[in-house]
């Protein structure tokens, strides 16, 4: 058994130095808002993915119809990216998938289920996990606003190494005990820090704060935070500070601290549950969108899980689209739609003000068409 784990733990090895290989390797960044065309490929994801896509796809259409009609923008259905084709096929991501979604700029995405472990169906990767992998999307990007509490945060998460890497990779020794892996490259800790102080310099913010374990997962964490350190030097308007992710979950509830972070730095399974707090802290996680980016590819898609219990329960049209709304936002920034996302947002805005479509998640709230249909007006009014 003992050999088995180490011929299983040297392959990882090899595996590891080819990626380091390809990220040097990479080709130059592209320039989404650039093109002469892009292509957006829509997936609609499991549980209540289908029901908040469709509003998203309303909410796009309406503010790039004219878009849409030149040819500059194409929305694509890109089908068979859920649980049971997946299982069917027995592939995290099917290759006829994988396929079309390669052939797009970027990927508007709705939420998809990740099986568990001892549950009826088999315990497959993270399908978000592969395509961050295979897409190379290394930066999960998510802002929270809290205007009222001048709260304006920005994570940056780094979204291809850490646990999440190897999360299917570990050993069972003898059915004693098991490991899991978590890595952390030079490389891939550059281009993160990079993303994240340009960002900070770009948008005129002068703090960012590197968030790390760094003091007990001293090779990992410790080598991550010395890369963003070494980043930080050639950035030196801004003020970098390096916090502990326990204390820092406690900063972000102490209202007397949390206004004055900005930018944040942080390795895989941290930002994961960081910015989940974070987006509690706004509104729930609802109300928080997400974008994926990498230097060829992008995607944008709901900080929530597929909820299958509403759609159990028979109120999956209740669900809240704000987060893939918001993804949405995120999205038309990024491929240059600056002032439909300006459109977007204030619209948002003069909605949660108006309260006439209110989500709650429930039946005593709106249901997502419900509260699309008052969206939809608002961005009349604004255009």
């Amino acid at each position: 058994m003992y050999e088995e784990a180490i011929m299983q733990f040297e392959a990882i090895l090899k595996s590891q130095s080819q990626r380091i290989e390809r990220m040097k390797n990479a080709p130059p960044p592209k320039n989404h808002s650039a093109l002469s065309k892009i292509i957006i490929g829509v997936i609609d994801g499991d549980g209540i993915g289908p029901i908040i896509m469709k509003e998203a796809r309303r909410v796009l259409e309406c503010l790039i119809k004219d878009k849409l009609q030149s040819g500059k923008i194409e929305l694509r259905e890109i089908e068979g990216l859920t649980l049971e084709n997946r299982i069917a096929q027995g592939k995290t991501v099917p290759d006829d998938v994988l396929l079309k979604i390669k052939e797009c700029d970027v990927l508007l995405k709705g939420p998809t289920t990740t099986p568990q472990k001892g549950s009826a169906v088999p315990n497959m990767e993270s399908a978000n996990v592969l395509l961050r992998k295979e897409l190379d999307l290394f930066a999960n990007v998510r802002p929270v606003r809290v205007d009222e509490e001048g709260i304006d945060w920005t994570f940056f998460r780094e979204n291809t190494e850490g646990e999440y890497a190897l999360g299917s990779c570990g050993i069972d020794i003898d059915g004693e005990y098991s490991i899991d892996f978590k890595v952390t490259t030079d490389e891939g800790t550059w281009r993160i820090a990079k993303a994240a102080f340009e960002f900070a310099r770009a948008n005129k913010k002068t703090n960012v704060a590197i968030v790390t374990k760094a003091n007990i997962m001293k090779k990992t964490d410790g080598r991550f935070s010395e890369i963003c350190h070494r980043v930080a030097a050639d950035y030196p308007e801004i003020t970098t500070e390096e916090w502990y992710v326990d204390i820092m979950s406690a900063n972000l509830l102490n209202k007397a601290l949390r206004r004055q972070f900005q930018v944040f730095l942080l390795p895989n399974l941290y930002g994961d549950i960081i910015t989940d707090e974070a987006a509690q802290i706004q509104g729930g996680v609802g109300t928080a969108g997400s974008s994926n980016i990498g230097s060829q590819y992008a995607m944008f898609e709901a900080i929530h899980g597929s909820a299958p219990r509403m759609i159990e329960q028979g109120i999956g049209e209740y669900a809240d689209p704000a987060s893939i709304l918001k993804a949405t936002e995120m999205l038309l920034r990024h491929i240059g739609c600056i002032a439909e996302a300006d459109t977007l947002y204030n619209a948002m805005k003069k909605c949660e003000e108006e309260g006439k479509a209110v989500v709650t998640g429930d039946k005593k709230g709106a249901t997502a068409r419900a509260y699309t249909d008052q969206l939809i007006k608002a961005i009349e009014s604004f255009i």
